[in-house]
This record gives C-alpha cells, sequence and structure tokens, in this order.
C-alpha cells in the first residue's frame, strides 16, 4: 500500500477517535445529571479516564514495540467503542465510570497511531510533520465533534455516547481491514515489570538523551492544561462571554490550529528553523501569549491566543518527533510515556489553576507563562532528532 494511503488512513483513524470525544462534550453534564449527580462527577469521570491512561498508555505503547502496532490500535480501538456502550447503557453513576476505566485500560489509540506515523516516516522532518497532523486531527476533532454531539443530543442525552460506541467499531473494522503492520516486531519477552507503570517512564528518565526531553514534555504540558482548565471561567468572569460565544471562540482557534500544522509547520517552521531554535522561539512565544492573555482587554487577550495557539500546535510537532525518533526500538514505548506525563499534567494541571484562581483570576495565565519559561533550561542537554 502506497505511504500516503496508509497516512490517510492512521489520520483518519485518530479523526475517528477524537471526533468521539468532541461529541459528547456538549451532553456530558446533561447526562451525568440525569442521574441525580453532581456537577463535580463530569470533571471526577475526565479525572479517572486521564488516570488510568497514565497507567496504561506506557504499557500498550512497550507492547506495540513487541507485538506490532496493529493488533495494539485495533485492541484500543474495540476497548473503546465497549467503553463507550457500557457508559450510554449505565443505570447508575458507577456503571458511568466502569465505561470511563474501560475506555482508559486500553487507551492506546494515540500513542500507537503517533508509532505508525513515525514508523513511515523517512526523515525527521516528515516525522515531525506527521506528529503535527495528529495535532491537526485534534483541530478538525474538537471543531466538527461538538457541533454533532449538540445536534444528536436532541434525541436524547444518550443518543451520542451509542453514536461514538458505533463510529469507534466501525473504526476498529477499517482497522482491521486496510491498515497493514508498519513496525516489525522485537518479539521481546513479556516481563511483569512492565505491568507497572512507573518502570518505563522512571527507566525514560534514567535514559540521558531522554530525561530532559520528558521534563519538558511535562512542564509544557502543565502550562498548557493550565490555560484549559481555566480559559472558559476566564472569558465569562473578565468579557462577560456567554456560553455561544464561547463555543465560537474555541471554533476559531481549532481553525487556527488547523491551519499551522497543515500549511506553517511544513512550509515554514520545520523548513527554517532546527529543532532547538524552533523549540526556543515556540516556548518564549507561548508564555507570551500567556502573560497577554492575563491582561484584562480583549484585543491584548486575542493576540495571547493567537501566540499560544501557534506555539502549543508547533511544540507538540516538533517534541513529539524528537521522542519519536530517539530510539525506533522502543518508539512506541517512549510515545507511550510521553502520553502518560500528558496525562500526569491534566491532573496536575488543573489542581493549580484552582488553586491560584481563586487569589486573582490572570494568576493562571501568569504561572503557566513561568513555567514554560523556566522549561527552557531543559532544552541545551536535548540530544534533536526532528528537523534540521
Amino acid at each position: 500500500m502506497k505511504k500516503t494511503k496508509i497516512k490517510f488512513l492512521i489520520l483518519l483513524t485518530v479523526f475517528l477517535d477524537i471526533i468521539g470525544l468532541g461529541i459528547i462534550i456538549p451532553v456530558l453534564p446533561f447526562y451525568v445529571q440525569s442521574f441525580g449527580a453532581h456537577d463535580i462527577v463530569v470533571t471526577l469521570l475526565f479525572t479517572v479516564y486521564a488516570l488510568l491512561s497514565f497507567f496504561s498508555a506506557p504499557l500498550l505503547g512497550s507492547l506495540s514495540d513487541s507485538y506490532g502496532r496493529r493488533p495494539i490500535l485495533i485492541i484500543s480501538i474495540i476497548s473503546s467503542a465497549i467503553g463507550w456502550f457500557v457508559f450510554g447503557f449505565a443505570g447508575s453513576i458507577a456503571v458511568l465510570f466502569i465505561g470511563r476505566i474501560i475506555d482508559g485500560i486500553a487507551a492506546g489509540n494515540i500513542t500507537t497511531a503517533q508509532s505508525l506515523l513515525a514508523d513511515i516516516s523517512e526523515t525527521p522532518t516528515e516525522r515531525s510533520a506527521n506528529m503535527g497532523l495528529v495535532g491537526a486531527m485534534f483541530g478538525i476533532g474538537f471543531i466538527i465533534g461538538p457541533v454533532i454531539g449538540g445536534y444528536l443530543g436532541g434525541f436524547g442525552t444518550t443518543v451520542p455516547f451509542y453514536f461514538v460506541g458505533t463510529v469507534s467499531a466501525i473504526n476498529a473494522v477499517l482497522a482491521y481491514l486496510w491498515l497493514p503492520e508498519t513496525h516489525t516486531p522485537t518479539r521481546l519477552a513479556f516481563t511483569w515489570k512492565k505491568m507497572n507503570p512507573f518502570s518505563p517512564i522512571i527507566d525514560g528518565f534514567r535514559t540521558d538523551t531522554m530525561r530532559s526531553l520528558f521534563g519538558l514534555w511535562f512542564l509544557f504540558g502543565v502550562g498548557i492544561v493550565i490555560q484549559q482548565s481555566i480559559f472558559a471561567l476566564y472569558v465569562a468572569r473578565v468579557f462577560h462571554m456567554t456560553a455561544q460565544n464561547i463555543g465560537l471562540f474555541f471554533g476559531l482557534v481549532g481553525i487556527l490550529l488547523l491551519i499551522n500544522q497543515m500549511v506553517f509547520m511544513k512550509r515554514i517552521w520545520l523548513r527554517y528553523f532546527s529543532s532547538r531554535i524552533l523549540t526556543i522561539m515556540m516556548l518564549v512565544l507561548f508564555s507570551i501569549g500567556m502573560f497577554a492573555m492575563a491582561t484584562p482587554i480583549l484585543t491584548v487577550f486575542i493576540i495571547g491566543v493567537i501566540c499560544a495557539t501557534l506555539s502549543q500546535g508547533t511544540l507538540r510537532g516538533v517534541l513529539g518527533g524528537s521522542i519519536a525518533g530517539n530510539n525506533p526500538d522502543k518508539r512506541g514505548e517512549y510515545l507511550g510515556i510521553s502520553n502518560a506525563i500528558m496525562s500526569l499534567s491534566m491532573v496536575v494541571g488543573p489542581l493549580l489553576a484552582t488553586a491560584v484562581y481563586g487569589y486573582h483570576a490572570t494568576m493562571p495565565f501568569i504561572i503557566a507563562g513561568i513555567i514554560v519559561l523556566v522549561s527552557m533550561v531543559t532544552v541545551r542537554s536535548i540530544k534533536w532528532t526532528s528537523a534540521s
């Protein structure tokens, strides 16, 4: 099969997975409330998934190195389908959590898809561009998904979850029928050590070439999550935006992210700048964006959003490309660790944002900007493998 077709199938898999997450966003609070649950249950459902992803991502990534990408990806997609059907058919809050646990236990879809794209990349620049395309699918999915979810929710609060489960099942069938294996399995013996999610993370941080890269990835992730977790509250409080305006704002951000990943990444960023210089530039740009967003002037705030969107989309591609390129034999494991680290940042970021938001509404953005600036101390010791 031609590489272009393989790439299309992989990106389609990612897109269908992300659009599923986008679909449930508008209806999840109303569905949970139908059980008489408190709003905090919605947050806990996301937290449980993030926590399970933290445990499962490195393991599944390692298994994809040993036994191949294709079977791990198909199993992960099937698990997602089962999780969403359980969620939709839930008769109690406990079953809701079981559905999210099932989905989180095999949350290897994105990790394995990233590994597949890295496998078919012929150059470091192409690898970073492909990692950027995954980010583009996030942008498209979160633009289209909520629109579909809001429409389907009009037919009943459970309909979107059945729809997402069906989409996941179709996704698994398409992957089984058409997606080839892109990695020669190492067939390394399975050890119970791999069942401990902290073992690959600890091993990764012990590796000289990965320690600084993972450290930068974590600090960068915390900065992103702080911004995202407080964004809607901030614009509603400071600029008095309605829910509809906030949704429109997110849509525009998604479009900007898509343009950056599809156009700017390959034609400008990766073409004219080395990975090291590009990373420094984007870390600075992200921090500038955070400080601008802390300014309660709408025009300055919008400029800050543009800076933050361009920088984080570019950094995801560059850092993801470097993580995937350091050791091809451990590509799945390293990408799994990176996603586990991002899951951890999804736990740390909101807690930190909530703590400082109570002190002053602008503080989360200021803290995020400072954290990302501090992360620049790791850049010097990173072994770059992406771009030129």
